[in-house]
């Protein structure tokens, strides 16, 4: 606890450590607060939404020295916003799409992100071209769902989105930030109509789920091969920065 406590008052100051930890401690969680941020936290009880705060503002895993200031920003596998937050906080000239195939996480993200006029939501998933996908572990945990192809007539269906759309819609010719913690689908994004979009990103930061889907780690690294991307390593995280 006291590795925590430091954390905190590194992360958020001394008197606003004192106040998270002490809420913490007393669980459920809640609405945590934090003067330096724009607004409260909204965590779950009983989730692992705790966990998803203490890796970005505690493990601090999005503190990733880029030799550029990101301006266009994805988040694709929100969760609950809070690495958008970090995003809009360390980056508030930038202009930030948060990603999220989940309803009820998606209800959370909305009210962390309200503050923060530089994000805008998708309630969708990201996949390698515009179609339907539906939730297959929907009694998984709610940082890990999976998903995969349907048609839009099935009831469960949520729309997915492709990277060259989200581009054509924000009316972007580059990516500087994707962040993509997708649960798998990375396999797919990475597989195919990534030509159009992957020269034009300059920084990737992306987790891997071999575990959930056989084949994602060669699919994101034959792609990613094909370019001059530097490789580095941070927390969970796999960093790829554009050289050219």
């Amino acid at each position: 606890m006291a590795s925590r406590f430091k954390k905190m008052v590194k992360a958020f100051g001394l008197t606003d450590a004192i106040k998270l930890y002490v809420r913490v401690k007393l669980k459920p969680y809640g609405v945590l607060y934090a003067s330096k941020y724009k607004g409260p936290f909204y965590l779950r009880p009983n989730t692992t939404d705790y966990f998803t705060f203490d890796q970005v503002f505690l493990r601090d895993q999005y503190n990733i020295h880029f030799p550029f200031d990101p301006k266009n920003i994805i988040d694709a596998g929100a969760n609950i916003g809070l690495a958008s937050v970090y995003f809009s906080h360390r980056y508030p000239n930038s202009s930030i799409i948060a990603i999220e195939p989940s309803s009820e996480n998606f209800k959370v993200l909305s009210q962390n992100i309200a503050p923060y006029s530089n994000v805008k939501t998708y309630f969708k998933g990201l996949w390698n071209k515009d179609v339907h996908l539906a939730i297959t572990n929907s009694d998984g945990e709610n940082n890990s769902f999976m998903v995969a192809e349907t048609t839009a007539e099935n009831p469960n269906s949520i729309p997915a989105i492709c990277i060259p759309t989200i581009m054509g819609e924000q009316s972007w010719d580059r990516i500087d930030l994707l962040k993509i913690d997708i649960e798998g689908s990375e396999k797919e994004v990475f597989e195919s109509n990534y030509e159009t979009w992957l020269p034009k990103t300059r920084a990737v930061v992306i987790e891997l789920h071999d575990n959930m889907k056989r084949g994602t780690s060669k699919s994101v690294f034959k792609a990613i091969s094909q370019y001059n991307f530097s490789f580095d390593m941070q927390d969970e995280n796999l960093i790829f920065i554009n050289l050219d």
